[in-house]
């Protein structure tokens, strides 16, 4: 006598049940682990004395701090080398934007630049509406960082005292330059 079996197909029902649970799962802990290690973009906030350097300074404006961020690490080199810092003429002579004069600096403002005594070097600007006046200030140890200020007024001076609370009395803002790791330039609507 032969003996006949009966196999019934697999309910696809349970396995697609299964798979639909399982893919669920695998989704609700990604989402957990993104949500615990995902970095978190807190706004930094600048002093009412500052700018920010990505929002708050027109193209030229931002071209000329750049140059001006270059030209310190090179000043600093040189003043390691020879105690003194270097003046405009061999900073020009040697093609250090934006001490230079060229088409770039024509378009920047064309910044009529000066050492004032061992502190700090001076750009004023003839056409403030372009670019404003420029202040790189230079730190009295070798390892310090650049100070740059701005000032849009088209009678730009600076006071004798070149202190923080003396720039801020004679209308110079501090250029801020706090970049994250996300967009590094904002366009305002």
């Amino acid at each position: 006598m032969s003996r006949v079996q009966v196999v019934r197909p697999a309910g696809a029902g349970h396995e697609t049940l299964y798979v639909l649970l399982v893919s669920l799962f695998i989704l609700a802990v990604a989402a957990g682990i993104v949500a615990l290690r995902g970095e978190q973009h807190d706004e930094v906030s600048i002093e009412a004395h500052q700018l920010d350097a990505r929002r708050d300074l027109n193209a030229a404006e931002q071209g000329v701090y750049a140059d001006l961020r270059v030209a310190f690490d090179e000043i600093q080199l040189r003043r390691e080398e020879e105690q003194h810092l270097v003046a405009i003429e061999v900073l020009a002579d040697e093609g250090f934007p934006p001490f230079t004069q060229d088409a770039s600096s024509a378009s920047r403002g064309e910044h009529q630049w000066q050492l004032l005594g061992e502190q700090a070097y001076l750009g004023l600007s003839p056409s403030p509406m372009v670019a404003g006046s420029f202040l790189l200030l230079i730190p009295a140890t070798h390892d310090g960082a650049a100070d740059v200020w701005l000032q849009r007024k088209a009678d730009a001076s600076v006071p004798p005292d070149l202190s923080a609370a003396a720039l801020i009395a004679a209308g110079w803002q501090q250029i801020a330059a706090q970049y994250d790791a996300g967009v590094t330039r904002q366009h305002r609507h």
